[in-house]
């Protein structure tokens, strides 16, 4: 007999928080039953193996950044939302650890069928929009964006920041790099043969 109330939606939020708190990559359907004081065979009614479970912690932390992201930059454009961006996304790394790392397997998990209700990479062309990227640029500048945010993001959480200087000023430069890169984005892709105006003066 199923526990009374149990759902789809309340095993993935069960497995999103065991996440957070000891580590994506050690997630377990006998964990969550555990958590959950179900046996682990009643977890097969509500999620498709630890593969589905791990596929439902990716979409929420989809879900949760990109919503944690939206919020913070109601009201604001272009230098101002991509600082708020910034701060939300490092934010929410910090609070949700383990539906982070989920988040990044995301195209592995889900495949190219399933979607986030609130898509991070939307949600970042919109913020970028207001630096007006040209849109065959839009993919290579959230690439870009998306790599060193998580990149800082990542070696922060793991320890590899050893040096006394404040990381919060590093994050903040490296946010105000982003700023003057997006003003100054090139109009086309390098290599396509367009030659950028401050070039050809000399």
């Amino acid at each position: 007999m199923p526990r009374a109330g149990l759902t789809p939606a309340v095993v993935a939020e069960e497995a999103a928080r065991l996440s957070d708190e000891e580590g994506f990559d050690s997630l377990s359907l006998a964990a969550v039953a555990k958590r959950l004081g179900v046996a682990t065979p009643s977890l097969y009614k509500h999620v498709d193996g630890l593969r589905g479970l791990r596929r439902e912690v990716a979409l929420l932390g989809a879900n949760g950044i990109g919503e944690e992201v939206q919020r913070a930059t109601v009201g604001r454009a272009g230098p101002e939302a991509l600082r708020a961006t910034a701060d939300a996304y490092r934010r929410y790394a910090h609070a949700h650890p383990g539906r982070y790392v989920a988040l990044q397997q995301l195209p592995v998990l889900a495949g190219a069928g399933a979607e986030p209700a609130t898509d991070p990479v939307r949600v970042l062309a919109a913020v970028l929009s207001g630096f007006g990227i040209a849109e065959n640029q839009a993919v290579h500048a959230i690439r870009a964006l998306r790599s060193a945010l998580h990149g800082f993001v990542d070696l922060e959480t793991r320890g590899g920041f050893g040096l006394p200087e404040d990381v919060d000023q590093s994050y903040a430069l490296l946010v105000e790099g982003f700023v003057r890169a997006f003003q100054e984005w090139p109009a086309t892709s390098p290599g396509t043969g367009a030659v950028p105006e401050d070039t050809r003066r000399g």
